[in-house]
Protein backbone atom coordinates (compact mmCIF):
# COMPACT_ATOMS: atom_id res chain seq x y z
CA UNK A 1 0.00 0.00 0.00
CA UNK A 2 1.38 3.34 -1.00
CA UNK A 3 1.24 6.03 1.63
CA UNK A 4 0.17 9.60 1.11
CA UNK A 5 2.63 12.22 0.05
CA UNK A 6 3.14 15.79 1.11
CA UNK A 7 5.47 18.60 0.19
CA UNK A 8 6.48 21.98 1.44
CA UNK A 9 7.95 24.82 -0.55
CA UNK A 10 10.72 27.30 0.07
CA UNK A 11 12.42 29.79 -2.20
CA UNK A 12 16.14 30.54 -2.01
CA UNK A 13 18.86 31.87 -4.24
CA UNK A 14 21.31 28.99 -3.75
CA UNK A 15 21.32 25.50 -2.31
CA UNK A 16 24.62 23.75 -1.69
CA UNK A 17 25.97 20.76 0.20
CA UNK A 18 24.05 18.22 2.25
CA UNK A 19 25.14 19.91 5.46
CA UNK A 20 22.86 22.81 4.53
CA UNK A 21 19.79 20.54 4.32
CA UNK A 22 17.84 19.76 7.48
CA UNK A 23 17.25 16.07 8.18
CA UNK A 24 14.32 14.13 9.56
CA UNK A 25 14.01 10.98 11.60
CA UNK A 26 14.25 7.70 9.66
CA UNK A 27 10.83 6.15 9.07
CA UNK A 28 8.80 4.41 6.39
CA UNK A 29 8.90 7.52 4.22
CA UNK A 30 11.66 9.20 2.27
CA UNK A 31 11.97 12.88 1.49
CA UNK A 32 13.18 14.51 -1.69
CA UNK A 33 14.50 18.05 -1.87
CA UNK A 34 13.24 18.93 -5.35
CA UNK A 35 14.85 21.83 -7.21
CA UNK A 36 13.45 23.11 -10.50
CA UNK A 37 13.36 26.27 -12.56
CA UNK A 38 16.98 27.27 -11.80
CA UNK A 39 20.47 26.45 -13.03
CA UNK A 40 23.63 24.83 -11.69
CA UNK A 41 26.41 27.43 -11.79
CA UNK A 42 29.87 27.85 -10.20
CA UNK A 43 29.96 30.06 -7.15
CA UNK A 44 32.34 33.00 -6.87
CA UNK A 45 35.16 32.96 -5.74
CA UNK A 46 35.77 29.22 -5.06
CA UNK A 47 33.95 28.03 -8.24
CA UNK A 48 32.03 25.42 -6.27
CA UNK A 49 28.81 24.40 -7.98
CA UNK A 50 25.54 25.71 -6.57
CA UNK A 51 21.93 25.61 -7.72
CA UNK A 52 20.99 29.21 -8.43
CA UNK A 53 17.43 30.51 -8.60
CA UNK A 54 14.29 28.51 -9.16
CA UNK A 55 12.21 26.76 -6.51
CA UNK A 56 13.11 24.20 -3.84
CA UNK A 57 10.39 21.98 -2.39
CA UNK A 58 10.46 19.00 -0.04
CA UNK A 59 8.37 16.03 -1.20
CA UNK A 60 7.65 13.23 1.30
CA UNK A 61 6.58 9.87 -0.15
CA UNK A 62 6.34 6.26 0.96
CA UNK A 63 9.57 4.31 0.69
CA UNK A 64 7.95 1.69 -1.55
CA UNK A 65 6.47 4.15 -4.05
CA UNK A 66 6.81 3.09 -7.71
CA UNK A 67 8.86 5.33 -9.95
CA UNK A 68 5.92 6.10 -12.24
CA UNK A 69 3.87 7.40 -9.31
CA UNK A 70 6.80 9.41 -7.96
CA UNK A 71 7.28 10.97 -11.38
CA UNK A 72 3.58 11.86 -11.54
CA UNK A 73 3.63 13.50 -8.09
CA UNK A 74 6.70 15.53 -8.98
CA UNK A 75 5.05 16.67 -12.19
CA UNK A 76 1.96 17.80 -10.26
CA UNK A 77 4.16 19.69 -7.83
CA UNK A 78 5.92 21.55 -10.66
CA UNK A 79 2.86 21.99 -12.84
CA UNK A 80 4.30 19.88 -15.66
CA UNK A 81 2.79 16.94 -17.49
CA UNK A 82 5.98 14.89 -17.15
CA UNK A 83 9.40 15.42 -15.60
CA UNK A 84 12.93 14.13 -16.01
CA UNK A 85 14.47 13.24 -12.66
CA UNK A 86 18.18 13.52 -11.90
CA UNK A 87 19.55 13.05 -8.41
CA UNK A 88 22.77 13.79 -6.56
CA UNK A 89 24.50 10.87 -4.88
CA UNK A 90 25.52 11.38 -1.23
CA UNK A 91 29.25 11.24 -2.00
CA UNK A 92 29.22 13.19 -5.29
CA UNK A 93 29.07 16.84 -6.27
CA UNK A 94 26.54 18.54 -8.52
CA UNK A 95 28.62 17.76 -11.61
CA UNK A 96 27.87 14.01 -11.30
CA UNK A 97 24.10 13.67 -11.27
CA UNK A 98 22.45 10.33 -12.03
CA UNK A 99 19.26 9.91 -14.06
CA UNK A 100 16.41 7.97 -12.45
CA UNK A 101 14.22 6.26 -15.05
CA UNK A 102 12.94 3.02 -13.47
CA UNK A 103 11.94 1.31 -10.23
CA UNK A 104 15.39 -0.30 -10.04
CA UNK A 105 17.14 3.08 -10.30
CA UNK A 106 14.91 4.47 -7.56
CA UNK A 107 15.57 1.49 -5.25
CA UNK A 108 19.34 1.81 -5.74
CA UNK A 109 19.17 5.55 -5.03
CA UNK A 110 17.30 5.04 -1.75
CA UNK A 111 19.80 2.34 -0.76
CA UNK A 112 22.73 4.71 -1.38
CA UNK A 113 21.17 7.31 0.92
CA UNK A 114 20.43 4.69 3.58
CA UNK A 115 24.09 3.65 3.58
CA UNK A 116 25.24 7.26 3.81
CA UNK A 117 22.92 7.81 6.80
CA UNK A 118 24.17 4.86 8.90
CA UNK A 119 26.52 6.98 11.01
CA UNK A 120 24.01 9.78 11.37
CA UNK A 121 21.30 10.18 13.90
CA UNK A 122 18.93 11.31 11.17
CA UNK A 123 18.73 10.28 7.51
CA UNK A 124 19.68 12.49 4.62
CA UNK A 125 17.15 13.92 2.24
CA UNK A 126 17.50 12.91 -1.38
CA UNK A 127 18.57 15.82 -3.54
CA UNK A 128 16.59 15.82 -6.80
CA UNK A 129 16.66 18.12 -9.83
CA UNK A 130 13.59 18.22 -12.05
CA UNK A 131 13.35 19.19 -15.70
CA UNK A 132 10.32 19.16 -18.01
CA UNK A 133 10.21 16.34 -20.51
CA UNK A 134 10.75 17.77 -24.03
CA UNK A 135 7.89 17.32 -26.46
CA UNK A 136 8.45 14.79 -29.21
CA UNK A 137 8.58 16.26 -32.68
CA UNK A 138 5.84 14.96 -35.00
CA UNK A 139 6.95 12.36 -37.49
CA UNK A 140 7.48 13.63 -40.97
CA UNK A 141 4.59 12.80 -43.26
CA UNK A 142 5.28 10.11 -45.84
CA UNK A 143 5.25 11.31 -49.44
CA UNK A 144 2.07 10.62 -51.37
CA UNK A 145 2.27 7.35 -53.34
CA UNK A 146 2.57 7.52 -57.11
CA UNK A 147 -0.71 6.51 -58.81
CA UNK A 148 -0.59 3.18 -60.59
CA UNK A 149 -1.74 4.84 -63.82
CA UNK A 150 1.43 6.96 -63.88
CA UNK A 151 3.88 4.17 -63.10
CA UNK A 152 5.75 2.78 -66.09
CA UNK A 153 4.98 5.70 -68.37
CA UNK A 154 7.78 7.47 -70.20
CA UNK A 155 8.41 11.10 -69.28
CA UNK A 156 6.35 13.69 -71.09
CA UNK A 157 7.80 15.04 -74.34
CA UNK A 158 7.37 18.49 -75.70
CA UNK A 159 5.53 18.85 -79.06
CA UNK A 160 7.68 18.86 -82.18
CA UNK A 161 6.69 22.42 -83.06
CA UNK A 162 7.93 23.61 -79.66
CA UNK A 163 11.31 22.01 -80.34
CA UNK A 164 11.41 23.57 -83.80
CA UNK A 165 10.61 27.01 -82.43
CA UNK A 166 13.33 26.66 -79.84
CA UNK A 167 15.87 25.69 -82.52
CA UNK A 168 14.85 28.57 -84.78
CA UNK A 169 15.21 30.99 -81.88
CA UNK A 170 18.80 29.89 -81.42
CA UNK A 171 19.81 30.76 -85.03
CA UNK A 172 21.54 34.12 -85.09
CA UNK A 173 19.99 36.82 -87.28
CA UNK A 174 22.04 37.76 -90.38
CA UNK A 175 24.56 40.51 -89.95
CA UNK A 176 23.65 43.93 -91.28
CA UNK A 177 26.12 45.91 -93.40
CA UNK A 178 25.98 49.64 -94.11
CA UNK A 179 25.73 50.64 -97.77
CA UNK A 180 27.54 53.68 -99.00
CA UNK A 181 26.81 55.61 -102.20
CA UNK A 182 29.20 54.93 -105.00
CA UNK A 183 29.71 53.54 -108.42
CA UNK A 184 30.30 49.85 -108.76
CA UNK A 185 30.33 48.25 -112.15
CA UNK A 186 28.40 51.10 -113.75
CA UNK A 187 25.65 50.97 -111.13
CA UNK A 188 25.02 53.58 -108.48
CA UNK A 189 24.44 52.54 -104.88
CA UNK A 190 22.56 54.82 -102.48
CA UNK A 191 21.95 54.50 -98.81
CA UNK A 192 18.53 53.20 -97.86
CA UNK A 193 17.95 51.41 -101.18
CA UNK A 194 17.77 47.67 -101.34
CA UNK A 195 20.09 45.95 -103.74
CA UNK A 196 18.71 43.10 -105.78
CA UNK A 197 21.46 40.65 -106.50
CA UNK A 198 21.46 38.74 -109.77
CA UNK A 199 22.19 35.12 -109.10
CA UNK A 200 25.48 34.05 -110.54
CA UNK A 201 25.67 31.50 -113.29
CA UNK A 202 26.20 27.98 -112.09
CA UNK A 203 29.74 26.73 -112.07
CA UNK A 204 30.88 24.30 -114.70
CA UNK A 205 33.25 21.54 -113.81
CA UNK A 206 35.77 20.64 -116.54
CA UNK A 207 37.46 17.28 -116.55
CA UNK A 208 40.68 16.83 -118.48
CA UNK A 209 40.70 13.75 -120.70
CA UNK A 210 44.01 13.38 -122.40
CA UNK A 211 44.34 16.17 -124.97
CA UNK A 212 41.08 17.98 -124.36
CA UNK A 213 38.75 19.29 -121.60
CA UNK A 214 35.26 18.00 -121.19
Amino acid sequence: MVGTSSYSSSSCASFGSFDDISTVKLCSTVKFVCSYGGRILPRYPDAKLRYIGGENRVLSVDRSIPFSELQMKMGQMCGWNAVNLRCQLPTEDLDALVSITSDEDLANLIEEYDLASRDRQMPLKIRAFLHPTPLKSPKSANPAPIPASVKGKSPLRKPDHAVANRCMGQIASPARFSVRSGNYGGRHWFPGHKVHEIPAAPYRHLIHHGNYWQ
